[in-house]
């Protein structure tokens, strides 16, 4: 008896996909000693965290946790269609939130920078928020609502 083959994954749902593997996969990395540079100076919170993803991306452990975390939840939303487009565009909109947070605060020595962020994290979330939002929203836009997809104009 031949197997019926899965459904093909509509776009949007390996876009979830591959996105909420790699906020897992920098979660994890910024917890590696080498691949965070200033690992010792690595604190739970605050601005004054030294630790540094790559030598680039200030984190602390708050920092990985959210990412974890993010990418976790992420992962169980991508494995339904209406999920992935959630977990992209509302997750988009938050990084685009956290990009202003981030512009707000400025790198600056305060309290407020509580998660830290710092100008390289900035832009990356400016792009992270523009990416995601966009591909949440326009991205296999028709899938699953029902409608023919390839409908010709020359048919009712």
């Amino acid at each position: 008896m031949a197997r019926e083959h899965a459904p093909a994954r509509p776009a949007v749902q390996k876009v979830a996909l591959a996105a909420a593997a790699l906020f897992v996969l920098i979660g994890v990395l910024g917890f590696i000693p080498g691949v965070t540079a200033h690992y010792g100076q690595l604190t739970f919170a605050g601005h004054h965290s030294g630790a540094k993803l790559l030598g680039l991306f200030q984190v602390s452990v708050l920092h990985n946790l959210v990412h974890l975390l993010f990418g976790l939840v992420g992962l169980v939303a991508a494995r339904r269609l209406a999920g992935a487009r959630a977990f992209l565009a509302v997750g988009g909109a938050l990084y685009l939130v956290l990009w202003l947070y981030g512009f707000a605060i400025d790198s600056r020595e305060t309290a407020a920078n509580f998660v830290p962020v710092n100008h390289a994290d900035n832009w990356l979330h400016l792009a992270l928020g523009f990416g995601m939002l966009a591909t949440g929203l326009l991205l296999s836009n028709g899938a699953g609502t029902g409608s023919r997809l390839d409908t010709p104009i020359d048919r009712p």
